[in-house]
This record gives structure tokens, sequence and C-alpha cells, in this order.
């Protein structure tokens, strides 16, 4: 069986935000998973999510993004494009996914569908990574030291460039190899084992939904599926969250921690939501939940009733 990669050095879906130039996303879903007997890769579901809307996760911050296959469902809104004939390739899946583009962007990235550890960190490294070298564009490589072109971020210009000349060159690029590409472009490489594991079989379906339950990946993977599910694009402090949840548990009654993260949920989305919000009602909740723990506490001492008591019996 195949081996996921390692972990991460940080969880994409919790970085801070990264500034920088906009860019637009091209994302390849229409490929025929040969390998995975035809099966409909796009829509395999790793932790929950369709692997395609893992993709989109990652590249949320894209100015548009355009995927390149048949319309689907998708959690993310997206434009379509259509290789002609399909199945063309992914060189010409790219050209067509680029020619759906409206100018504005500088910077493109381009994904495939399938890659189930990709996150918004790794899509902000490639772009800034960018603007900051003098290069056609910057491609991940995986833990051999393979070019990775369908993980990288390509000045626009210069993919409009290389693909024009690639047509007049060979007069359609259906069929045509990806390396074309990369052989005409000065990129700039970066190795991520883990945001550029793909997966090509069902051995590494296996591998990426048994790495995901371990214990280290687990809750921020649901967070993630369960924002995705309920149409949220909200980043909180899950950690506040957690503490709230074990202090409610703990100072007033196990039932306590679900009811009271649902409370702080529905009073934060009536202040107007964010994650200020959250945190402000997750405090008020916290403190409510501590009062209720130092009169429990309290309660236990001898001869420590409350004053009102004492003089009401008086």
């Amino acid at each position: 069986m195949t081996e996921a990669p390692g972990p991460h050095p940080a969880d994409p879906a919790r970085d801070d935000p990264v500034h920088g130039d906009a860019y637009d996303a091209v994302v390849l879903a229409g490929g025929a998973a040969r390998r995975l007997g035809g099966a409909d890769k796009p829509g395999v579901r790793i932790g929950g999510r369709a692997l395609l809307d893992r993709v989109l996760t990652a590249c949320a911050g894209a100015r548009a993004t355009v995927v390149v296959a048949g319309p689907r469902p998708t959690a993310r809104p997206v434009s379509w494009a259509r290789e002609e004939p399909p199945g063309g390739g992914p060189l010409a899946a790219l050209d067509a996914g680029v020619g759906a583009l409206s100018p504005g962007a500088e910077s493109v990235v381009v994904l495939s569908a399938d890659l189930p550890f990709l996150g918004e960190r790794t899509v902000h490294l490639l772009r800034d990574a960018l603007a900051a070298r003098d290069t056609d564009g910057v491609l991940l490589t995986d833990a051999d030291g393979r070019d990775q072109p369908l993980v990288a971020m390509y000045r626009a210009a210069a993919l409009r460039r290389v693909l024009a000349a690639l047509r007049t060159e060979h007069g359609a690029l259906t069929g045509l190899p990806l390396r074309l590409l990369v052989r005409n472009l000065e990129l700039a490489r970066i190795t991520d084992p883990v945001a550029s594991f793909d997966c090509d079989t069902w051995d590494d379906i296996a591998a990426a939904r048994s790495r995901i339950r371990e214990h280290g990946h687990v809750l921020d993977e649901w967070i993630s599926a369960a924002k995705d599910e309920l149409g949220l694009d909200l980043d909180v402090d899950t950690g506040v969250l957690l503490d709230l949840a074990r202090d409610a548990a703990h100072g007033v009654a196990r039932p306590a921690a679900p009811l009271t993260t649902f409370l702080v949920g529905y009073a934060a989305a009536q202040a107007g939501g964010g994650p200020e919000a959250v945190a402000a009602a997750a405090a008020k909740a916290a403190a409510l939940a501590d009062r209720w723990a130092q009169e429990a506490e309290s309660a236990t001492k001898p001869g420590d009733a409350a004053p009102d008591a004492g003089r009401d019996a008086q």
C-alpha cells in the first residue's frame, strides 16, 4: 500500500492569511483515472469531502477559479471549461482553462483535482515565492524530486505565451505532454512531499484516508469538512471552543459541552458573525462556566454557605 507522507509543518486550514498579489486558479479535473478503473476521481471522498472540493478550498483566495471538466456540484462557486475534444490531455485542458480566464490577475495557480493534502498555506507559499523571484513560475517537487507542474503558480503572461507558441508549433495541444510546458518556462522549485501527494491509485486513496484520521490531523480535518458542508467561510480558534467545551463539561455537566458551543455559535451569528464575534461569545460563556465551577467548589466546603442563604435562615 502507498504510504502517505508524514506530518506537514502546519495545518493548511489554520494558517494565518498571507498578503500578496491577486491570482486566478485553474483546476484540472477531467482525467480518465485509468489507474482507478475509470472511477470519478474528483468525486472520490477523503475525510468526507470530494477531492475536487478539497482542492477548491485550498485555492479559495483566487480572484476567479476555472475547473476544466464537465460541470458538477461543488462546495465553492467556480466557472467551467472543457478542452476540445474532451480527454485531450493535461496540456490541452490547461489551455482551455487559461483561455476561460478574464485578463486581470498577474499569476495563475494551476492544480490537479487529486491533491488531498493541499492547503491554502501552500498556495500562498507558491504565490509569494513567485512574487519574490524573477522567474516564469514556481512549482512543487515531490519527495523524489520530480516536478509537479500541476501544483504550481505561473505568471499569466508567460503561461499564455508558451501555450500559444506550442499551439503554433504543433497545430493543436491534444495529447501533448506537460513537460513541453515546463521545458519552455524558467521555473523555480520548492520541495513539499505532503502538498504534492496525489491520488492515482486506490492504495493512494486508502493511505490518504488513513492519514487524516491520525491523532494529529483528525480534528482539523473534521472542522474543515464541516465548514465546507455547512457553507461556512470562517476561521475560528478551535482551541478556544475546545477549552470552553471542557470547562462546561467539568464545571456544569457533561452534556453542557455541545449545547454551550452550539449556543456560542448561535450568539456569534446573532452578533453578525466573524471570528471576533465567536471569540467574544466564547469568552462570556467561559466566564459563566468558571462561575458555576467556583460555586460548585465552594458548596463542597463545610461552613461555606452562601451569605444570603444564611441571612434568610435568621
